[in-house]
């Protein structure tokens, strides 16, 4: 599965959750959520993937944690905000930058209707 059919099967399952759970729950409750439909849909995701960085010469160790990265290939990040921000998707192209991958689903589950908040963000290199 490549980055493009794996992002239509996270947003859809996205979609499922907020149409099931709606808008106002804490990020956790939409991230358990979205790991049952990862599961149900055999969508291969770890959570809360602890990731090192490496400055200069020095390595940090669990320098930042992905909310989910999906088969390696996509960062997904779930905010529940008014209101997504630059400095959101900021976070997400680091994310993407100290993971490796180039394809990044930024979440808002604090919407009205799913499609509101969803950004795809890609790492140009």
């Amino acid at each position: 599965m490549d980055e493009d059919e794996l992002s239509n099967k996270i947003i859809g399952a996205a979609i499922d959750v907020h149409r099931g759970l709606g808008p106002g729950l804490l990020e956790s409750a939409y991230e358990d959520c979205l790991a049952y439909e990862f599961g149900v849909h055999e969508i291969p995701y770890e959570r809360q993937k602890s990731v090192d960085i490496v400055y200069k010469s020095l390595q940090v160790r669990n320098a930042l944690k992905v909310d989910l990265l999906v088969a390696g290939l996509v960062v997904v990040e779930l905010k529940s905000v008014d209101k997504l921000t630059d400095v959101h998707e900021a976070q997400v192209l680091t994310y993407l930058r100290f993971t490796g991958t180039k394809l990044g689903l930024l979440l808002n589950f604090n919407v009205r209707v799913m499609r509101l908040g969803i950004r795809r963000l890609v790492l140009n290199l």
